[in-house]
């Protein structure tokens, strides 16, 4: 445990080694994990590589009348995931059967599978969050725990699959935890625990409403949604200026991930700074404020309409519609066919790593050319379908004729 002051706000990290027996608390749970996402996914093999007695649950169809299937319950089944096992599709018989259930469905699910949820939870059993949407905005969700239970989160500032790759790489990810009622005595120790559990390599303490604040906030501002925006601007003016799509991309995103941004991750953006050329230097000092100065009114406007609960409402009507697995999928194709992105493909095709130097390939179809060359396999399909018909019937009325003629 770690204590630290900055700015007169005085903080404590709490590490792996802070709790030793987390195996031996663990050892009393039986988890459940509620949904196969990317954070349902990286926190349950975590757990089951720690030796915690664990089980998913996710159902196979999304509709089984139009036998669409769910993606997570497919990933689950070839994770080693067993059906009727450690993989449920019932909801109810898994909340039943756990001491521990981790909510990880996406929110908008959280808040339609919340009535179950809620009928089947044990006395003294914990409800995990990895976000404090639900609790924070429970106006909207209607997600108002029993009293009979705990209520936990741990958050872990990153996407399930770096929580997953840090922890096989035997490193650790940064992680919130908070502690919003603790019915048993035990929640803040199971809280702490199932961090460690999860992957978490440090902790710090926090609170549901200030972890989903800063959250959401994030996620659209730096990063995610304000990166891509900066991305696209700056792409887009050396393509119309009259740089090549691969110069355009490379001075844009891949020295950014490649050269720079790890350089800030490694010791900070003082130190990338005097890693870099005296005329980058100065430039940066010298621009950095105008965005700042361009943005802040954005990040104001963002922070509000998260602490009003304008963007909780955006998220649950859009991603409650029935069809918005396909709106989704339609809006993630736009972006991959952006020219930036396919150049992007090719450029990182070409690391070290990934090829021997001196390959030259070529740009992979779009998703539109795809489809329009799937529309044209289809009707040739069809015409020659069409014309075999033709031609049977051709023998068989040849074969009429001929049998007449005797």
């Amino acid at each position: 445990m770690k204590t630290f002051e900055i700015s007169g706000v005085q903080e404590t990290v709490y590490e792996r080694k802070d709790i030793p027996n987390f195996k031996e608390i663990l050892k009393k749970e039986t988890v459940c994990v509620l949904g196969y996402g990317p954070q349902g996914r990286g926190q349950s093999l975590n757990l089951r590589d720690n030796g915690v007695k664990v089980f998913v649950c996710s159902r196979k169809h999304i509709d089984q009348a139009k036998g669409i299937k769910d993606p997570g319950y497919e990933n689950a089944v070839a994770d080693g995931w067993v059906p009727g096992e450690t993989l449920i599709e019932d909801m109810p018989t898994a909340v039943r059967n756990a001491t521990v259930v981790q909510f990880l469905l996406s929110d908008a699910g959280q808040k339609a599978c919340w009535p179950i949820v809620k009928d089947h939870l044990r006395e003294g059993a914990a409800l995990y969050f990895s976000h404090g949407f639900s609790i924070v905005y429970r106006d909207q969700t209607g997600v108002i725990p029993p009293k009979h239970v705990d209520v936990i989160m741990v958050a872990p500032k990153g996407s399930g699959t770096t929580l997953r790759r840090l922890y096989v790489a035997g490193s650790g990810i940064n992680c919130s935890f908070a502690v919003e009622r603790d019915h048993t005595g035990r929640a803040r120790e199971r809280c702490m625990a199932l961090g460690v559990g999860i992957g978490c390599g440090y902790m710090f303490e926090t609170t549901f409403k200030q972890e989903v604040f800063s959250d959401l906030t994030g996620e659209r501002g730096v990063l995610m949604g304000a990166i891509y925006g900066l991305f696209r601007a700056q792409y887009e003016l050396f393509r119309r200026k009259g740089h090549s799509p691969a110069e355009a991309f490379n001075e844009t995103v891949e020295e950014a991930t490649q050269s720079l941004y790890p350089l800030i991750g490694e010791n900070g953006m003082d130190w990338m700074y005097s890693n870099c050329s005296a005329t980058a230097q100065r430039g940066a000092l010298d621009w950095y404020k105008k965005f700042e100065d361009a943005t802040r009114p954005v990040f104001e406007e963002l922070y509000a309409k998260v602490a009003s609960g304008e963007e909780t409402k955006r998220v649950l009507e859009v991603n409650s519609k029935s069809d918005y697995l396909a709106s989704l999928k339609k809006e993630l194709a736009e972006i991959a066919n952006e020219e930036m992105w396919r150049v992007g493909k090719i450029v990182r095709a070409l690391r070290p790593e990934r090829t021997g130097q001196g390959v030259t390939i070529k740009e992979g179809p779009t998703a539109g050319q795809r489809a329009a060359k799937t529309r044209k396999a289809k009707a040739a399909g069809k015409k020659a379908a069409k014309t075999r018909k033709a031609r049977a019937a051709g023998r068989k009325a040849a074969a009429t004729r001929k049998a007449r003629g005797k």
